[in-house]
């Protein structure tokens, strides 16, 4: 069977795949998908959408850009994901919910938008580059490496380059930094 969304067809079989492979790769990493399986499924389903039609995961609760480097905020899972978790028990489209709100000590509630608006996404942007830039020309005595640091979860590695998926969250390469 074959859902249709938005003239894009995603088969069931897939969605199930997707969900358990999350719903693993979650549980190994310390984080829980949201019990509600039907709901987490349609979550899914809005994933696989938007990978249809962007290219990436951009989180099926927010409009993307279609442009990857402007929505790399918002790509799944998203840079507001820890603090959300935190605040309020689950991510903003509740994919992902707290060691609480599985335990049933914590009621998932209605989360606010942390995603800036698109001018200071920008000015940010600009910043990180200028910041970026600046590091390039600076030594660190004793580093025999740059730091990156991964832009979704914090993970901190010493290499010439970023890894290309970071171990904790599975985010991609191009969602590192350079820290030092």
């Amino acid at each position: 069977m074959k859902e249709e969304i938005a003239g894009e067809s995603i088969s069931e079989e897939k969605v199930d795949t997707v969900y358990k492979r999350l719903k693993q790769e979650a549980e190994k990493s310390g984080y829980h998908l949201n019990p509600d399986v039907e709901f987490t499924k349609d979550l899914v389903r809005g994933l696989l959408a938007n990978e249809e039609r962007y290219g990436y995961w951009s989180c099926p609760c927010r409009l993307s850009s279609g442009n990857e480097e402007e929505d790399l905020d918002i790509i799944c899972p998203c840079y507001y994901r820890d603090p959300d978790l935190n605040d309020y028990g689950a991510c903003y489209c509740a994919l992902y919910v707290s060691d609480e709100a599985i335990r049933g000590e914590r009621e998932i509630e209605s989360i606010p938008e942390r995603r800036p608006p698109r001018e200071e996404r920008e000015a940010e942007r600009a910043e990180e580059a200028k910041r970026a830039e600046m590091m390039e020309t600076m030594e660190f005595s004793g580093l025999s490496k740059p730091v990156w640091r991964c832009k979704v979860c914090g993970y901190l590695c010493a290499m010439d380059e970023p890894p290309g998926v970071c171990p904790i969250c599975k985010a991609k390469k191009e969602r590192f930094e350079r820290f030092m």
